[in-house]
């Protein structure tokens, strides 16, 4: 209809340079009329690739992950990708279904962060499926897949050094009750802080909720409500705060005057809050940053899948903001020295 070769509405379509204005113009008035839009599924055949990644996180209605999707899909973004989400469930069965998916559809790579790291059958498939993969805060031995892992040990130590420095000592600690790395690592560096400061670590304080949208309320208004109550807190940055900070009003405590918090994550709510909640964030645009280039690099790169598997540490940086202050009972105890 346009009266060009086949080359020059190739060019057309996808926008290339040397083109002249008016084979452009006849290009295009020739599309309008037939109504044409470029198959993509014929396209991906011819160029072998789709110009999608598929992202699978076990809990999408985890805000956490949802900052991280919206970091992932602008990196991607910006080199041609769009990224398709889907939603795990921490079910073994769901993510399996999920991962066969994007296999089937020709997906470029996979970004995932499943909530069954030690799943053999998962194991299995990832090591089986054609395009490069990247474990989103992971540890699956076993795996040819790439990695992203989170430095969660050095940042509880960390906001637990700070919450030392201003007292406090009876530090309680939120999270939800999974074995994935995210959770262990947490506990672990906890534990290593008071182990470091000469301490104990207090297994009462560590409190695990069924999911990472449980409610803490109760758990915590019982620690509050007892003989020796935490002066601090340290949670999980989804619902869990949220109960959290219900449970430490209620009690009639102030933050930072009677009760000290920390979230793990940043989000909307941590900056708005009054007060603002101190956070362990990771800088999410890094974090994408860090993704595209371990996938895409496999992508591009002479190796492909065959070179062994890569891992980027990520640190946490330790935000303070007015949800920190000092231990009452230190700060009652240095009051009378102060008018000595």
């Amino acid at each position: 209809m346009a009266g060009v070769s086949v080359g020059s509405a190739s060019r057309v379509l996808n926008r290339a340079a040397n083109v002249s204005a008016e084979v452009r113009e006849k290009v295009e008035q020739a599309m309008a009329a037939l109504q044409y839009q470029p198959s993509h599924t014929a396209r991906a055949l011819r160029s072998r690739s789709s110009r999608t990644i598929g992202c699978m996180f076990s809990d999408v209605t985890n805000p956490l992950y949802a900052r991280a999707f919206r970091a992932l899909e602008e990196s991607f973004r910006a080199d041609g990708y769009m990224l398709l989400l889907a939603h795990g469930l921490n079910d073994a069965e769901r993510e399996l279904e999920s991962l066969r998916t994007f296999q089937a559809r020709g997906m470029d790579g996979v970004i995932c962060a499943p909530g069954h790291e030690h799943d053999p059958a998962l194991i299995a498939l990832m090591n089986a499926m054609s395009m490069p993969i990247v474990l989103y805060d992971r540890e699956m031995p076993g795996t040819r897949a790439d990695a992203l892992l989170f430095d969660h040990v050095s940042g509880m130590k960390n906001a637990c050094a700070r919450l030392f420095a201003l007292g406090h000592r009876r530090i309680a600690l939120a999270l939800w009750s999974a074995g994935s790395r995210p959770v262990r690592k947490r506990i672990e560096g906890y534990k290593a802080a008071y182990r470091a400061a000469g301490m104990k670590p207090p297994p009462d304080l560590i409190l695990r909720q069924p999911t990472p949208t449980s409610s803490v309320h109760d758990d915590l208004l019982r620690l509050l409500d007892g003989p020796e109550p935490p002066t601090a807190l340290i949670a999980q940055g989804t619902h869990i705060l949220v109960s959290a900070l219900r449970a430490v009003a209620r009690t009639g405590r102030r933050i930072p005057q009677d009760f000290s918090v920390v979230s793990i994550g940043e989000s909307d709510f941590t900056q708005t809050h009054e007060p603002a909640i101190t956070v362990l964030r990771t800088d999410a645009e890094m974090v994408a940053a860090q993704a595209k280039e371990l996938l895409l690099g496999r992508l591009s790169g002479g190796e492909g899948l065959a070179a062994p598997p890569r891992s980027v540490a990520i640190p946490y940086e330790l935000v303070e903001r007015g949800s920190l202050g000092p231990c009452p009972a230190a700060a009652a105890s240095a009051e009378p020295a102060r008018r000595r």
